[in-house]
């Protein structure tokens, strides 16, 4: 047995079993120091947290594929659409974004909920699953620490995207706190979707069969939504099925609370969108990532 230090955790090689590694790292090591009774340390809490910096220094390590998602990609989208489009949407570009930036806002962390489910497919093909089920902590924390490590993604992706808008003559009529709900309820948003990719994730057998099916089903839905286009300049019958699109209830959520014209039906089913996602897909990704052995 083999033991080296591999950026900050401690691996044991086990010799005579072919590409067989075990990470035992600061998990391990949480769970040797006990933790006193009465304190506001959740042992459950603390396996979360272990995970989110897990997937942190994964994240770090491609920082290239962050940049191009979560910089390059919101820039590029409002560019091209705001002067390719703009004039012809509505007049001039000017007028154009304050319909455009709540829309991409949606566009740019939608796409990279993604990444929950190719996460949760790695780990599992490469083994890391199977090491994981081994070690004494909560299960659903490598599952939460993941999607909760992407949210730091959906951010900068919002902030560069809400920048980017603003400089090219954005002005939100809503009121800071407004403004403040409408980025909050965007990383909300992107937090319910992701589990429908981490479901994903765990069926599928290869990391890209998550990217490929996923991206079948992401861009129909974006584009088939009001993100780009008011539906009230559709046909009748096109514009209810557009406005039943969840990426268009999101969208109309994001809008209203940046225009200051949002009201409690328009946030409360952007809300409502969430929690039945959330509602959905949550029990059901974790009861098959915990059961994945067993079938």
């Amino acid at each position: 047995m083999q033991i080296k230090n591999n950026r900050g955790f401690r691996r044991i090689l086990l010799r005579g079993l072919h590409k067989v590694s075990l990470e035992v790292g600061w998990l391990s090591l949480a769970k040797i120091i006990p933790i006193p009774t009465g304190t506001i340390f959740n042992p459950d809490i603390l396996d979360v947290r272990i995970y989110e910096w897990r997937t942190w220094q994964h994240t770090k390590h491609n920082g290239f594929g962050l940049v191009m998602d979560a910089v390059l990609s919101p820039v590029l989208l409002l560019l091209i659409f705001s002067y390719l489009f703009g004039g012809a949407m509505a007049g001039s570009t000017g007028a154009y974004i304050q319909f455009l930036l709540p829309g991409i806002l949606i566009l740019t962390v939608v796409p990279m909920t993604v990444y929950s489910g190719t996460t949760i497919c790695s780990d599992i093909t490469k083994g890391v699953y199977n090491r994981f089920r081994t070690l004494p902590f909560w299960q659903p924390a490598s599952v939460l620490g993941s999607i909760l490590t992407d949210g730091l993604r959906y951010t900068v992706g919002v902030i560069v995207a809400l920048g980017t808008g603003l400089a090219l003559g954005f002005r939100p009529e809503g009121s800071v706190i407004q403004i403040v709900l409408a980025i909050a309820f965007i990383l909300f948003f992107a937090f319910s979707v992701s589990w429908i990719f981490a479901l994903i994730g765990v069926a599928a057998k290869r990391p890209e069969t998550v990217s490929g099916s996923s991206m079948i089903a992401i861009y129909p839905l974006l584009f088939a939504s009001n993100i780009l286009v008011d539906s009230s300049t559709m046909p009748k019958w096109t514009g209810i099925l557009i406005d039943l699109n969840p990426i268009s209830m999101a969208a109309a959520t994001v809008r209203g609370l940046m225009n200051g014209t949002a009201t409690l039906p328009v946030i409360m089913t952007g809300i409502g969108v969430c929690v039945v996602i959330i509602t959905i897909f949550t029990p059901l990704t974790l009861y098959l990532y915990q059961t994945k052995n067993e079938r």
